[in-house]
């Protein structure tokens, strides 16, 4: 039944449950490609996949480029005869870069344009941030799509889970993949998602949302902020990006409710980021200091020492991740209270 609704939600011919979204977005990709083919993958990534595509597709014999997939002509260099997946997330984890998913489409319909149906190439895209209420990426010209279900569509942090949406025909290969791999989501497990979560989803986006444009509008202002991200500013580089491709079932313009801002740090060294978080996980009245997302409680972390800890310094800062970078993850607590303590926690910087 849940993979039913998740097919619904999603506008995918079918869903089908894994025990996470990582063993999602692993069935997805090896399902998709095979030894000695080659994926292309954007050059951020959550910090989980980051490590499933450096350290396992090569022992898979999978090849792989990470490239740049908000510049088109990055994309175009990398593709290969071999070239069967492009995978990425938008908005992405954690710096809220958006990929243009009509832009990929065309791109992968040329490439596509002399290939037999085996050797085509899919487009894979994690909607883990977007949630289908803010975004279905299979209408913009994704393939498949992949989430996590412990976020922000479980919503309540109970339960791990994910799911893949797609066409049929990848139906049996994904059932044989979750079946061997031990990757089946629990009944139990289900049960949370389709009773209470899909169900609350658009009232706690809604919520989530303005809270988020809120929360965002301050700390956009605040002396201690030096960047700001959230794809509903006009400030933000790829407002009118978001504005196209982020919609909800009403047509109405839907930016999600992750936040990413980097603090102010002399150095470069991450210790203001540092003592923020940590006097807002022993004070803050709002503010949970956790690695997940889309949960009814505001969650905020340090990207570059948490989440994305996989990836190596030197990699981390050439594809723009910085120590003071901080990721918030926008509750359903009262916007008044979460700017008091996100103002005190700045405080401490």
């Amino acid at each position: 039944m849940l993979e039913g609704n998740l097919a619904a939600v999603e506008c995918g011919e079918m869903a089908l449950c894994f025990a996470s979204g990582m063993a999602a977005i692993s069935a997805a990709i090896c399902t998709l490609a095979c030894s000695g083919e080659h994926v292309i993958a954007h050059k951020v990534l959550y910090g989980c996949t980051y490590s499933f595509v450096k350290n396992w597709l090569p022992q898979f014999r999978i090849e792989h480029t990470l490239a740049d997939m908000t510049d088109l002509d990055a994309v175009r260099r990398a593709v290969t005869k071999q070239t069967r997946v492009l995978y990425f997330e938008t908005p992405v984890n954690p710096d809220m870069r958006l990929i243009d998913i009509a832009a990929i489409r065309q791109l992968a319909d040329k490439a596509n344009a002399e290939r037999p149906e085996a050797e085509r190439i899919r487009i894979v895209v994690d909607n883990t941030f977007g949630t289908p209420y803010c975004q279905r990426p299979l209408e913009l010209g994704a393939d498949v799509v992949c989430e996590s279900l412990t976020k922000a569509i479980g919503g309540f942090g109970t339960d791990i889970g994910g799911a893949v949406i797609g066409p049929k025909s990848m139906y049996h290969e994904l059932f044989l993949f979750r079946k061997d791999f031990g990757a089946a989501l629990s009944p139990k497990s289900a049960w949370p998602p389709l009773v209470y979560s899909l169900p609350t989803l658009a009232t706690r986006m809604v919520n989530y949302q303005k809270t988020a444009l809120r929360v965002a509008q301050f700390l956009e202002q605040h002396p201690k902020v030096e960047a700001m991200h959230y794809p509903g500013l006009k400030s933000f580089p790829q407002y009118d990006l978001a504005w196209k491709q982020m919609r909800d079932y009403r047509g109405q313009f839907a930016p999600e409710s992750m936040i990413y801002f980097v603090v102010k740090d002399a150095g470069d060294t991450g210790k203001a980021g540092e003592r923020m978080i940590d006097w807002a996980a022993q004070n803050a009245y709002t503010l949970t200091l956790a690695v997940s997302l889309g949960q009814i409680k505001t969650l905020i972390e340090a990207p570059y020492s948490m989440t994305h800890a996989a990836m190596p310094d030197d990699e981390k800062r050439a594809r723009g991740l910085v120590p003071g970078g901080i990721r918030l993850s926008i509750g359903l607590e009262d916007w008044h209270d979460i700017i008091n303590d996100l103002g005190a926690a700045l405080e401490q910087v």
